[in-house]
């Protein structure tokens, strides 16, 4: 005659055995990629890596703006723009909103990977696809 309670016993330990092998192949299926990927948007975000956003017109094909430097970037859907915020040598920060439309799309590139100033950053905008905006430079 069997115990009731050791049978009970024996099958919690069955079922805690099948959850942890579950875990343990669960746990298992994290890649390499996923972890590297994971480090490198939180790199970005702590303004550790360089990167390049460009801003182009879908209809025209011409490139509306170019950001590059140490940047956190993320997209607002509520609002359709894109937050770049950037780190100044001074500690302090600025933020940059750019809207965003269906004629409208951006790239983000990662332009090297090695430690660079990360107070360093350019934000460039094309004049010629600003209307009605005079570009004029002292040479």
């Amino acid at each position: 005659m069997n115990n009731p309670k050791r049978t009970v016993a024996a099958t919690v330990a069955f079922i805690l055995a099948v959850v942890g092998i579950i875990a343990a192949f669960g746990l298992s299926g994290c890649t390499e990629r996923g972890q590297v990927s994971y480090n490198l948007s939180q790199d970005a975000d702590n303004f550790n890596v360089r990167r390049r956003v460009t801003v182009i017109n879908m209809r025209s094909d011409k490139v509306l703006l170019q950001m590059e430097g140490c940047l956190s970037i993320k997209t607002d859907p509520d609002t359709n723009e894109l937050n770049v915020i950037a780190e100044l040598p001074n500690g302090e920060y600025q933020k940059h909103f750019i809207y965003l439309n269906e004629w409208t799309m951006y790239t983000v590139e990662q332009i090297d990977s090695t430690k660079t100033d990360k107070y360093n950053y350019e934000f460039n905008f094309l004049p010629q696809e600003l209307p009605g905006v005079k570009i004029t430079s002292k040479d």
